[in-house]
């Protein structure tokens, strides 16, 4: 028992401290019943078909349950590990892990962990990688423009920011998260040259995701802007991965599927920048069965896309065309299905992006007029899908000018 308060100021203090039950949130879900956006939804939450789910009728929901899951807004890990009791204290008494200096110092741990969300899945119009695509191209030729260049390193800061705060709040998803984020945005920076540090954060992304333990000092390292790994640095792992047993009490088995995914298919991509086709190949394979059961929406099958597209080039740069073809066709087979299904936008962008890869595979396969052929083929289409696209966009300026008229002589 503790000592009771005697005088107002003590009493009020006391007052503030007592936890009034009946002000709780509900309790979180249990885990096995956090499915993420691997449940399809009856209705679309935006109006039109590319959310559609094939072979069924049901909806994609855009990701939006996975990114929940991941970022955790509610603190359902933190709720479920302390009980609510205990949580509910910590967090009146400022005592949850956050940010408690410098600007981020003034704001709660539920907006740091928004802030930490924005630094990692917003982008700008104007993002050079903004788009469903994962496909690796080398895009570091020594030709980058100042602006470019400052771009891309300020994005690079990005991802070592959203390191540390994730570190900082003790986010294990978002730690992982934001290593694949790293060694994505190292490479936009630095190619080839910057292959060797993407893929060690790779690495230790799929070690957060992992069943084993993982070292957040050693992970705190590639937050620096220049890491220096100490190669007598002995680990102490003392920090449980994403897949242990222990975790898994506290949050489903998703949450490392998801981090693994992004992780196999980045570390891929810093594999293949270093010229190591056949462990790439492997990297993008292990992917496969982490989508298995995902649904067939135009979300998902862009990853599926990505890594054929991926695995088709690893073999085309060994000089292996016919097994890189066999991979371009199953990439192409998946956009077919969508417009087929009736999401035609993006069955129609998977299938210029695996035309475009088959033609610079049969570049390099010698082939040069079967590469013409195909990359104007791909072009004329492009041009066809802009106009097609710029006519859809007036129609619907039209209309809404329209409709807007009508209203105003109506209120008149």
């Amino acid at each position: 028992m503790g000592k009771k308060a005697r005088n107002a100021s003590g009493l009020n203090k006391a007052s503030q401290r007592k936890i009034n039950k009946a002000s709780f949130p509900a309790p979180p879900a249990p885990v096995a019943e956090e499915l993420g956006s691997a449940k399809i939804l009856d209705e679309p939450t935006i109006k039109g078909d590319g959310f559609k789910v094939l072979g069924t009728e049901g909806f994609d929901d855009g990701g939006v349950a996975d990114l929940s899951l991941l970022i955790d807004l509610e603190d359902n890990v933190q709720r479920r590990r302390r009980g609510e009791n205990e949580y509910f204290k910590a967090l009146n008494a400022d005592l949850l892990p956050r940010a408690t200096k410098g600007p981020m110092g003034r704001m709660s741990r539920r907006e740091q962990k928004v802030s930490l969300a924005q630094l990692l899945f917003s982008e700008a119009d104007d993002c050079e990688d903004k788009g469903p695509s994962e496909v690796y191209v080398e895009q570091v030729d020594g030709g980058e423009d100042a602006a470019t260049l400052k771009y891309r390193a300020e994005r690079l800061q990005q991802a070592r920011a959203a390191l540390r705060m994730s570190l900082m709040l003790r986010e294990a998803a978002c730690t992982s998260l934001s290593l694949s984020e790293l060694c994505k945005r190292k490479l936009t920076l630095s190619g080839k040259a910057g292959a060797e540090e993407a893929l060690r954060c790779a690495d230790k992304a799929l070690e957060i995701a992992g069943d084993g333990f993982w070292d957040g000092d050693d992970v705190a390292i590639e937050a620096d802007d220049q890491p220096a790994v100490d190669s007598k640095y002995e680990k102490n792992s003392t920090t449980p991965g994403l897949a242990n047993p222990t975790v898994l009490k506290l949050l489903p088995i998703r949450v490392s599927d998801l981090c693994k995914r992004s992780a196999l298919l980045q570390r891929g991509n810093a594999l293949a920048a270093m010229g190591k086709e056949d462990e790439a190949i492997k990297s993008y394979a292990a992917v496969f069965p982490l989508v298995e059961g995902e649904p067939r929406c135009s979300r998902i099958d862009w990853e599926r896309h990505s890594l054929f597209v991926n695995t088709g080039n690893s073999y085309s740069r060994q000089g292996n065309f016919d097994d890189a073809d066999a991979q371009y066709k199953l990439a192409e087979k998946l956009g077919q299905e969508h417009i087929d299904g009736g999401n035609v936008k993006d069955g129609k962008g998977m299938i210029a992006c695996a035309k475009r890869a088959r033609a610079f595979a049969l570049k390099r396969a010698g082939k040069m007029d079967d590469a013409k052929k195909l990359l104007k083929e791909v072009l004329d289409q492009q041009i066809a899908h802009n106009l097609e696209e710029e006519s859809k966009k007036a129609e619907e300026e039209a209309e809404s000018a329209k409709a807007k008229a009508a209203a105003v002589v109506e209120s008149k």
